[in-house]
């Protein structure tokens, strides 16, 4: 049987020491603080978590600035700004009818020669439509462009568009105009067939709301010049052959004679004749526009009973819309106002204006 060994208390002086020991000897709760340092697990702990907070913040900054920037993705591409790959075969190039009426061929042929060396500098304009495909608006020149070297080379079956999530027609056609009139100006009669052709469309109300809304940046002057263009594709323009041919001179001329009634005979010259270019149907034109002429003052000599010599002085085009023309004879004036309404009162005013005139010279 084993000898069982017999324990004795410490003293005081060993107890003293003991707890010296201790006291020497590093902290194992790592939320206490001094000057003993923690464990090393304790401080692989305490940075983890401190590095997770701080992670999270992170996060969430990123997170906000992420959605941020989709917010803004989002509204650039309903408002059409951004730049997206189109295929061809998905645009509809009958979308909306086109203000330009032929395409230069050599500038054409520049334009391809452009965008085979250099890239296309400007994406077309096209709408979103409900089928899945994309109506154009703007770039017609630049999309044949691609279309043909399409037809030879590959990296054009798709084109950059600025794609529109939505818009009405007013606005698309606005826009159409607005960049052929800065980019390459339309002449004067291709400005006032489209007024006359989105008014067919129903997209205006009227040639004259037309002509204010897409041509809105333009003067009075011009706008007005533009609306005796749409009075000429109106009555001629199924008849002429080289319509964008005409001066604004010739333009203006032609209007006056229509609203005058002349109508009926221009058709009938234009009917019965094959000019073979613009100068020939330009001089056929005159030649009828000089014939009502002589038809008109030899009206005003017949009314007189007795012959008279006439001057006929050329119209011209106000600003808020119409034409005024006058007649000159030995014995009186005739100062003629078309397509333009006035009160009683403004008439009295211009009666008012002459009378003062016409005391003064004598």
């Amino acid at each position: 049987m084993a000898k069982r060994r017999r324990l004795t208390a410490p003293d005081a002086s060993e107890i003293e020491a003991l707890e010296e020991g201790f006291a020497t000897k590093p902290s194992v709760n790592p939320f206490e603080t001094g000057t003993q340092s923690a464990p090393p697990i304790a401080k692989v702990s305490a940075e983890t978590a401190k590095l997770r907070g701080m992670a999270a913040v992170t996060d969430r900054v990123e997170m906000a600035r992420d959605k941020a920037d989709a917010g803004r993705w989002r509204s650039a591409e309903e408002a059409g700004q951004v730049v997206q790959p189109v295929p061809l075969e998905q645009i509809d190039r009958d979308y909306l009818r086109r203000d330009r009426m032929a395409v230069d061929e050599e500038e054409l042929q520049e334009l391809i020669a452009s965008v085979r060396q250099n890239g296309l500098r400007s994406p077309v304009e096209v709408v979103a439509l409900e089928d899945g495909g994309y109506g154009l608006v703007s770039g017609f020149r630049r999309l044949e462009a691609y279309a043909r070297l399409n037809r030879g080379h590959e990296g054009f079956a798709e084109i950059p568009a600025f794609v529109r999530q939505g818009s009405d027609s007013a606005a698309a056609y606005v826009s159409m105009v607005e960049e052929n009139e800065l980019r390459a100006n339309l002449t004067p009669y291709e400005r006032g067939r489209i007024a006359v052709l989105v008014t067919g469309q129903g997209v205006f109300a009227s040639v004259e709301e037309a002509v204010d809304v897409l041509f809105a940046a333009a003067s009075k002057a011009k706008r007005s010049k533009v609306r005796s263009f749409a009075a000429v594709h109106e009555g001629l323009g199924d008849l002429l052959r080289y319509p964008s041919a005409l001066s604004e001179k010739a333009g203006l001329r032609l209007a006056a004679a229509l609203r005058a009634g002349g109508q009926a005979g221009l058709r009938q010259v234009l009917a019965g004749a094959a000019p073979d270019s613009e100068r020939a149907e330009w001089k056929l034109l005159e030649t009828a526009l000089n014939a009502q002429d002589q038809r008109g003052a030899a009206a005003v000599s017949a009314r007189g009973g007795r012959p008279r010599q006439v001057t006929r002085l050329s119209p011209r085009s106000l600003q808020g819309g119409g034409d005024l023309s006058a007649e000159v004879s030995p014995k009186a004036v005739r100062i003629d106002l078309k397509g333009r309404g006035l009160s009683p009162e403004q008439v009295e005013t211009l009666l008012t204006l002459i009378q003062a005139h016409v005391s003064d010279a004598e």
